[in-house]
């Protein structure tokens, strides 16, 4: 029998392929997607996009989704242990990893570790110390299809919010910036794939700037029937 993992799901387009990764190595069985989202604002934390879509994700993937609500402006404590309650009825429900789809912040992996240990579970890193170019070409030739929801325009020109993340896209990124976007340079959302069921419906709405600095683009869900 497989082990069982959950993964953390920002919706956007390294932890679709930290998805795959894992479903290809066939170890371990991903049952359930766990994604922050902002209560103020009912949309995945940094990415800007909207539950119903990030809902809409989890069914054409066929995997249960766990949201952990925060606030607006939460506090490192807060989210400490918004995460850590999630993560202990992960444990609590036979879970026995959580896999990222981090690629080389060595703190963050760092810090991901040591809040896992403390319930008793251990990280998966599929992806981890990959060339960062060659991973975003793969995305690409593996038909994903994803378009970029945010942009941090202290690192990237705010024409990339709404554009589609493709090889062009990639061909006009500056070399400062890392083609997966690891830096938090950009966000994206994935709505089409080789795991997709069928891919998600939208309309492309407004492009906003907050706080200055974030330029993010509005994605609006097609109502189904």
């Amino acid at each position: 029998m497989r082990k069982t993992a959950a993964l953390a799901w920002s919706s956007g387009k390294d932890c679709a392929l930290a998805l795959h990764r894992l479903r290809e190595d066939g170890e371990y069985k991903v049952v359930l997607l766990l994604t922050t989202v902002t209560s103020d604002y009912d949309r995945v934390s940094m990415h800007g996009v909207r539950s119903l879509l990030l809902e809409q994700q989890a069914n054409s993937l066929g995997i249960g989704l766990q949201k952990v609500v925060i606030p607006k402006e939460c506090t490192n404590e807060e989210y400490d242990e918004r995460m850590q309650d999630a993560i202990g009825n992960l444990r609590a429900n036979g879970v026995e990893a959580v896999a990222f789809g981090d690629l080389f912040l060595e703190d963050v992996r760092r810090y991901r570790e040591k809040r896992l240990s403390n319930s008793g579970m251990h990280g998966l890193f599929p992806l981890w110390k990959q060339d960062t170019a060659k991973l975003a070409r793969t995305f690409v030739d593996l038909e994903f299809k994803a378009i970029v929801t945010c942009v941090d325009t202290e690192a990237l020109n705010k024409s990339f919010a709404g554009r589609e993340f493709d090889l062009d896209l990639l061909s006009t990124l500056p070399s400062s910036v890392d083609p997966c976007g690891e830096n938090g340079e950009f966000h994206t959302f994935v709505y089409d794939g080789p795991m997709f069921q069928r891919g998600i419906d939208f309309d492309v709405g407004k492009i906003v700037l907050r706080e200055n600095r974030f330029c993010f683009c509005d994605l609006i869900p097609r109502e189904t029937t």
